[in-house]
C-alpha cells in the first residue's frame, strides 16, 4: 500500500503546486529544504533523511511533482484559451476556477514521481550520479511542449531575425539581466563561491547533513525566487548554488586522498581548526566548486536560447543546468578514481 499512498501525495502534490503557481510552490520546497537540513544540523540524520526524500525533494513539494505540476497546468490553460501566456509558472492557477487545470497537473505530478522512481533512480551507475528531481523537472516539461503547444522544441518564428538566431530579443528571452558572458560569469562565481563554502562546512561538521549538505545553499536560492514574483528583479541562483556546494563536497575527499565519497567520509575529514576543516584543501574544493558552478550558470542560459525561449511553454533552464552539471561532477570523480 506504500504505493498507493504515495502515488496519491504526488497527484496532491501536482495539484498544490498548480493551485499556488510554479514559483511559489518551489519557495515552499527551499523552506522544506532548510527544515530538513536544520533536522540534519541538530544530529537528526534519520529526520533529515526523510524530509529530504519525502517532502522536500519527494511527493509532497519535491519540483518534480509540485513545479512540474504547475508548468503542465499553465501550458493546458494556455491551449484550452483560459490564458494567454503557457510559460507563466508565476500565478497561482487556482485564480482560473477550471477544475481541469488543476487535475492535469495532478496527473503530472503522479507522472514525475513515477518517471524519477521507477525510470531514472534504477538506472545502472546513472540514477545514482546525476539529479533525478531536475531531469524529471526537463523530461516532463519537454513532454508538456509536446503536449499541449508546439510539437517541436526548437520553432523557427522564435528565432533572432536579427542576429545571432538563438541570441535573446524582446518577445524571446529568459531574464534580461542575467545573459551575457560577464553577467554569467560574476552570478556563476560568486554565488557557486557562497554555496561550495557552506555546503563544505555543514557537510565535514555535521555528519547528520552529509551528501545532503548542497540543498542548503539551494534552498536560500529557492526561497529568493520568492522576490522575483513579487515583481523584484532577484536573480535566479539555484543552479550555481547547488552545483557549487556538489563539487565542494565530492572534491574535498578527493583533494585529501580519499576515494569513497560519503557522510562518513567528509566528517572522517574534520580538523582541529575553527571552522573543522583543512583550509588548503578547502580552498581548492570551493574553488572546483566554484569553477563547476560558473559551467552551470552558462548552461542554464543556453538551455533558455536553446530550449525555454524557442517555445509557448516553460522548459526550465535551471533544471536542465543542474542534471547536467551534477552528472558532469559524478564524470569527472569517476575518472580520477572516486566513487559513492
Amino acid at each position: 500500500m506504500e504505493f498507493v499512498f504515495l502515488l496519491l501525495v504526488a497527484a496532491a502534490g501536482g495539484f498544490f503546486g498548480a493551485c499556488v503557481g510554479g514559483n511559489f510552490s518551489f519557495v515552499i520546497t527551499g523552506f522544506a529544504g532548510l527544515a530538513a537540513t536544520a533536522a540534519g544540523v541538530a544530529g537528526g540524520s534519520d529526520v533529515s533523511s526523510f524530509l529530504f526524500s519525502y517532502v522536500a525533494f519527494g511527493p509532497f513539494t519535491g519540483p518534480h511533482i509540485a513545479f512540474t505540476g504547475a508548468v503542465a497546468g499553465s501550458a493546458y490553460a494556455a491551449m484550452k484559451g483560459y490564458t494567454d501566456n503557457g510559460k507563466d509558472i508565476a500565478q497561482p492557477l487556482a485564480r482560473l476556477g477550471k477544475p481541469d487545470v488543476l487535475l492535469v497537473a495532478a496527473a503530472f505530478g503522479v507522472g514525475g514521481w513515477l518517471f524519477k522512481t521507477y525510470v531514472i533512480d534504477p538506472i545502472p551507475w546513472f540514477g545514482g550520479h546525476t539529479d533525478g528531481v531536475a531531469l524529471t523537472v526537463a523530461i516532463s516539461a519537454i513532454v508538456v511542449r509536446f503536449a499541449f503547444a508546439d510539437r517541436s522544441l526548437l520553432n523557427p518564428e522564435n528565432y533572432n531575425k536579427t542576429g545571432n538566431k538563438f541570441s535573446p530579443h524582446e518577445h524571446s528571452v529568459w531574464i534580461r539581466y542575467q545573459e551575457t558572458g560577464p553577467q554569467l560569469l560574476t552570478m556563476g562565481i560568486f554565488p557557486g563561491l557562497l554555496g561550495a563554502s557552506v555546503a563544505l562546512l555543514l557537510a565535514v561538521n555535521f555528519p547528520g547533513v552529509g551528501m545532503s549538505a548542497a540543498a542548503f545553499p539551494w534552498a536560500i536560492s529557492a526561497i529568493t525566487i520568492f522576490f522575483l514574483n513579487i515583481g523584484y528583479n532577484s536573480p535566479v541562483t539555484h543552479h550555481m548554488t547547488i552545483i557549487g556546494g556538489l563539487g565542494a563536497i565530492v572534491f574535498y575527499p578527493i583533494l585529501a586522498g580519499q576515494h569513497v565519497i560519503s557522510a562518513a567520509t567528509l566528517h572522517g575529514l574534520q580538523v582541529d581548526t575553527p571552522l573543522g576543516v583543512d583550509y588548503g584543501l578547502a580552498v581548492g574544493a570551493i574553488l572546483i566548486g566554484t569553477a563547476f558552478a560558473t559551467l552551470s550558470s552558462f548552461l542554464g542560459e543556453a538551455s533558455a536560447r536553446l530550449f525555454q525561449s524557442r517555445g509557448k511553454t516553460h522548459i526550465d533552464p535551471p533544471a536542465v543546468a543542474i542534471f547536467l552539471a551534477t552528472t558532469l561532477i559524478w564524470i569527472v570523480a569517476g575518472l580520477m578514481g572516486a566513487s559513492n
